[in-house]
């Protein structure tokens, strides 16, 4: 997964307040909830000496998106009195934070993004007209929803949708003309996965688009059938399309280029495991300039602090570290945000691990990028 997402948070000075809050809607006065929360957040970012123009900013972006139904979250990061990012959360935060730093506090939304898989869904829905024909008969129709999305942020921020309703008559006729509007969308926003929700017991309908489907779309679909009440997710304001039978079909997954890079790492790591995996080798790697991404477990076990200087490959273990190296002035910071910040700045990409599948020393790997093929072995 690239960083460039994290561009305007790592173009600016800070300090930064960064803040991650639950803010879902699926109870009882959701706003009395979330402004009680935020009221403790705040409370703390003026205690770690936040000014108070930057409080003022995040006071009145907390808890937008208010018409977003059910569990998620937000996370906001101001600095200088500037509200510099806000990003809805498809989950809510394991805990409400916020927090006052040199560095955004960024792992968390980081997380949350992974593993940022860009899908096309598409329902297709037989329904009966309330109109009658000429013969006094009611006619059946054939509704086509898609929507595209990067998964899974798209639970909180779908993406564009195209919405098309044919009479059955025509469907084999018109299929054609759907699968290519399927496969533009596909393309305008480069997904990897179609997922093609049917009515259960009528394969019909999705024979038919399927058949018509260039054929590197028929080898990126996934056709699944609808279950009880699913119909009515079309039409829910602020949910992604078929919400359910996506997550089904993603859940667990890497997206294409994570897996070709997991690929790489796994043979490198079979070479060269010190080199590959835990913190001390990922510090290595970033000070050198060659992390081609930095992979990461859900629950990494990172030191409480790393050691910065001013260039973006300056990140060491201890300050006598980066001392040794010539660096003037160093700082500590949290080390999940320094790993990212340095990772992000060196052009790394990030990559989220299971644990149970990938287990790593301390939760943290590093795939190395090098500019000869002798380059590992003369280190």
């Amino acid at each position: 997964m690239k960083l460039s997402f994290l561009d305007p948070l790592f173009s600016r000075p800070g300090p930064w307040a960064s803040v991650h809050l639950d803010t879902s809607r699926d109870i009882d006065e959701p706003d009395k909830a979330i402004d009680l929360r935020w009221r403790h957040l705040r409370d703390s970012l003026r205690d770690q000496g936040t000014d108070a123009a930057t409080v003022s900013v995040l006071d009145a972006a907390v808890g937008t998106g208010r018409d977003l139904p059910g569990r998620y979250g937000q996370a906001l990061f101001a600095a200088h009195g500037r509200l510099v990012l806000v990003a809805d959360l498809p989950d809510p935060p394991v805990r409400d934070t916020a927090r006052f730093d040199d560095l955004p506090d960024t792992l968390p939304l980081a997380m949350q993004r992974a593993p940022d898989i860009p899908y096309v869904a598409v329902a297709l829905t037989r329904g009966v007209s309330d109109e009658k024909d000429e013969k006094d008969e009611t006619s059946e129709y054939v509704s086509v929803v898609a929507e595209s999305g990067r998964w899974p942020v798209s639970r909180v921020a779908p993406g564009p949708r195209l919405d098309r309703v044919v009479p059955v008559e025509e469907w084999p006729r018109t299929a054609s003309r759907i699968a290519e509007e399927v496969d533009e969308l596909a393309a305008r926003h480069g997904a990897e996965v179609v997922v093609l929700r049917r009515d259960e017991g009528d394969p019909w309908l999705s024979g038919v688009l399927v058949n018509r489907m260039p054929i590197h779309l028929q080898n990126r679909a996934t056709v699944v059938e609808s279950s009880p009440g699913t119909a009515a997710d079309t039409t829910t304001p602020g949910r992604p399309l078929m919400e359910r039978e996506v997550a089904r079909t993603l859940d667990g997954r890497l997206s294409g280029p994570d897996r070709l890079q997991l690929d790489t790492f796994l043979a490198q790591r079979a070479r060269h495991r010190q080199k590959s995996e835990g913190v001390p080798a990922a510090v290595t790697a970033l000070q050198r300039g060659r992390a081609r991404a930095l992979l990461l477990t859900r629950s990494p076990r990172l030191p409480e602090r790393l050691w910065l200087g001013a260039e973006p490959h300056q990140v060491a273990l201890s300050a006598e570290e980066l001392e040794t190296f010539g660096v003037k002035s160093v700082r500590d910071q949290p080390a999940d945000a320094a790993l990212l910040h340095a990772a992000a700045r060196t052009g790394a990409e990030l990559i989220v691990l299971d644990p149970d599948r990938v287990p790593l020393t301390d939760g943290v790997g590093v795939l190395l990028r090098y500019r000869e093929p002798g380059d590992m072995a003369v280190e």
